[in-house]
């Protein structure tokens, strides 16, 4: 990967932190998340006015990466209602690469080299062992199932956002619309999911996240996505979830989180995932 790239994604990467730290720190989590899925809004209707259209080829692509999303969306926060946050977030974070990289090379033709592939089996072990061996109760089977499953959507939307992303020509706007859509499509999965008036709640309760989380959200995915346009997705989905190592500095130094030994070991074996991705 080239190293302009692979410090872009880096960059994301601890922004990703950021926001993910005020997600955290916020105790209702479907108000969180359902914050930073509205905030995405305000960015997104400027980078529409400013950047040119997606091209028409990428429009069945929009309307993929939003009904994806809806899936991402309802697994997380279904797994939220059932299982910690510090078990439910590393499996589904560690798990997406791993599906976006299996169904590339099966399926879409990706070819990369042994230490690539053993990069992204690292960062992904790294990460996923944090909710392994969580402080958390272990034997929450749902929990992991939900959490597995969020992690499969992320892989999903990974591939169709990356691909989107580059017939599009225009990697900002075309994820600006796909934004707005799912904004619109996300009230209707939570009517499901039995919740009403949640913008308002928003409003009300996380606007520091609507506006702050869901435009450095945007700005972090933005990064991301153009990235998918210049190198292999898998590796740049694997690269940016290694914002979980900025995320346990951030719990230790600001949220008063303990360090331990797992955390350690994740950390360490996240960082030679991250040296292979970059020497090979």
């Amino acid at each position: 990967m080239e190293s302009d790239i692979f410090l872009l994604v880096i960059f994301a990467a601890i922004l990703h932190a950021v926001w993910n730290g005020m997600v955290k720190n916020f105790g209702d989590k479907v108000i969180s998340v359902s914050a930073i899925v509205f905030g995405h809004v305000p960015m997104a209707i400027v980078v529409m006015l400013f950047l040119p259209l997606p091209t028409l080829e990428s429009v069945p692509y929009i309307i993929l990466s939003a009904i994806i999303h809806q899936g991402y969306q309802y697994n997380l926060i279904s797994a939220y209602k059932v299982g910690d946050l510090t078990k439910v977030y590393p499996i589904a974070r560690g798990t997406g690469p791993i599906v976006a990289t299996i169904i590339s090379i099966i399926f879409l033709g990706l070819l990369i080299t042994k230490f690539q592939a053993l990069s992204v089996v690292l960062i992904c072990f790294g990460i996923i062992i944090l909710g392994i061996f969580s402080e958390s109760s272990t034997k929450n089977n749902k929990a992991v199932i939900y959490s597995l499953a969020t992690g499969f959507f992320i892989g999903m939307y990974s591939l169709a956002d990356g691909h989107g992303a580059r017939i599009s020509l225009s990697p900002l706007s075309f994820l600006g619309w796909s934004f707005i859509l799912n904004a619109i499509i996300f009230p209707f999965v939570l009517k499901y999911m039995g919740y009403s008036n949640i913008f308002s709640r928003v409003m009300k309760e996380a606007k520091l996240i609507f506006w702050i989380g869901g435009t450095l959200s945007y700005i972090v995915y933005g990064i991301v996505v153009w990235s998918f346009t210049k190198a292999p997705i898998p590796l740049v989905a694997a690269l940016r979830e290694s914002s979980i190592v900025f995320s346990i500095l951030i719990g230790f130094f600001f949220l008063k989180e303990r360090i331990t030994f797992i955390k350690v070991l994740s950390i360490l074996v996240i960082f030679v995932g991250v040296v292979l991705l970059k020497l090979f």
